[in-house]
């Protein structure tokens, strides 16, 4: 009998760019843009970048020929792996998967742009690559129930996201179906990623995902030049199903294996925040914009969340509504909504603007959460929320079903160059960003990952922001 492990493996193993459906490789090609876009801004911004980037110095990863987005540097292509999925997790701004709960390409694209400077893979190559990594994480993450995962302080988007950079990278390496199955035996070892960052608005989350691409990349090196690793990875008595949820359904890694995409169910973020509050802020944008609510005049909001987003978006009440650091300010429901009622958006230069901001912290007060009986009928097939905002006119009312950016409400190619603009705006030309995102949606064309990678570096020795402000 084929065991899980083995079947997945051969998937990985026979996926092409042409056996994929003309839908899979525009939505890749899509992820790719909107990743590209977010690493550039994160490499330039985030404040946890330099000490990552001095880190990786100190380390020896730097002098390499891979390319990290937004860096002028050459880095091994360990350390692209990781400073690039580490860079594409660092505005919490990136794709997301909504039942498996977790963000797809952090860990997947990082990990395959390294292996293909390695190895001089084309762009064809690369999207089915990516799509690969995409079909096993969300599975795995399908399997396991992001739920439980969850209850074991577990992270999906890097657990699940090492086996995906595994699958990637050896796709790209030539790993045939022993070796993809040797290299899941391989990553076993290597899947982390603890939800404790939630304690202190830890930078870890970030780094855990660029740690995930980054081992997939070693594990998949290290299966390409014989290196023995686990059998039955996924399936095992000790295996990964086993060790990281208490009753993991293995049937669902291979459920529709080949014929049913989860690549195609998975959403483009329009806010810079944790996906679980993005219904209720698409409603609070909405309610306000309607009635012409004033922040000023609000008195109470009252947002109703599928009991896994408020857990992390909710719950502590009096720790949400208190955020401290960007991180904190990213899984509070309270913050996000008074950011949306003050400011009539939310991007992200808002945590800047916002945080600490006497009247946002105030209006924070005003919002509480709660498990919505409905919201959580439909989750996760819908990613919904509730609001109601109460004022001296009266309370309005809001259900989102399905936020903006979701499979079934995608963003228009509009949107999406939109984002990207906003992103890298500060860092790269009009004429460069549309050489870029005409490369990246053109990625099937391209010969050279390094060639279109390497357009994301400065275009001033200090960057375009700086050269601007000291004008």
């Amino acid at each position: 009998m084929t065991t899980i492990t083995r079947e997945l493996a051969g998937f990985v193993a026979r996926t092409s760019y042409e056996a994929l459906p003309a839908e899979v490789r525009s939505r890749a090609k899509a992820f790719a843009l909107d990743l590209v876009g977010i690493a550039l801004r994160a490499r330039n911004e985030a404040e946890s970048t330099p000490a990552m980037v001095n880190a990786a110095a100190r380390l020896g990863l730097t002098g390499g020929a891979c390319t990290v987005i937004g860096d002028a540097a050459g880095y091994a292509p360990p350390g692209a792996a990781m400073l690039n999925g580490t860079l594409a997790h660092s505005l919490d701004f990136d794709d997301t998967h909504a039942s498996g709960s977790l963000h797809p390409s952090a860990p997947i694209a990082p990990a395959a742009f390294a292996a293909a400077e390695m190895t001089g893979a084309d762009g064809k190559a690369v999207i089915a690559a990516i799509v690969a990594g995409y079909e096993v994480q969300i599975r795995l993450a399908l399997a396991l129930d992001p739920a439980a995962h969850y209850d074991r302080g577990f992270h999906p988007t890097a657990t699940c996201g090492a086996f995906g950079a595994a699958a990637a990278a050896g796709r790209l390496l030539g790993l045939d179906a022993d070796g993809h199955a040797n290299a899941f035996g391989i990553v076993l070892s290597m899947s982390a990623g603890s939800l404790q960052f939630l304690v202190n608005g830890a930078w870890t989350k970030r780094s855990h995902v660029g740690h995930a691409a980054m081992c997939g990349l070693v594990a998949a090196t290290l299966a390409r030049e014989g290196y023995k690793g686990a059998s039955e990875a996924i399936e095992g008595k000790w295996g990964f199903l086993h060790a990281y949820a208490p009753a993991a359904d293995a049937a669902k890694v291979v459920d529709g294996l080949g014929s049913r995409w989860e690549t195609l169910k998975i959403a483009v973020k329009p806010y810079p925040s944790c996906r679980y509050g993005h219904a209720s802020i698409d409603g609070i944008l909405d309610l306000a914009r309607a009635h012409r609510i004033q922040a000023g005049e609000v008195e109470e909001v009252m947002v109703g969340l599928p009991e896994p987003g408020w857990k992390l978006i909710g719950d502590p009440e009096a720790a949400k509504q208190s955020p401290n650091n960007v991180v904190d300010g990213q899984f509070s429901m309270a913050f996000c909504a008074s950011v949306a009622l003050r400011s009539g958006g939310f991007a992200w230069d808002d945590y800047a603007r916002y945080l600490g901001d006497p009247g946002v912290l105030a209006l924070c007060k005003k919002v509480r959460t709660r498990v919505d009986p409905e919201v959580q009928a439909g989750f996760p097939a819908e990613m919904g929320g509730r609001v109601a905002i109460r004022t001296g006119r009266g309370t309005f009312e809001a259900h989102v079903r399905v936020p903006k950016g979701e499979p079934a409400n995608f963003l228009s190619a509009a949107e999406l160059r939109a984002k990207f603009d906003g992103l890298a705006g500060p860092y790269l030309s009009a004429r460069r960003r549309d050489e870029l995102a005409g490369a990246i949606l053109a990625l099937e064309q391209a010969k050279d990952i390094g060639a279109v990678l390497r357009l994301t570096r400065p275009e001033d020795a200090r960057g375009r922001r700086a050269a601007a402000l000291s004008a």
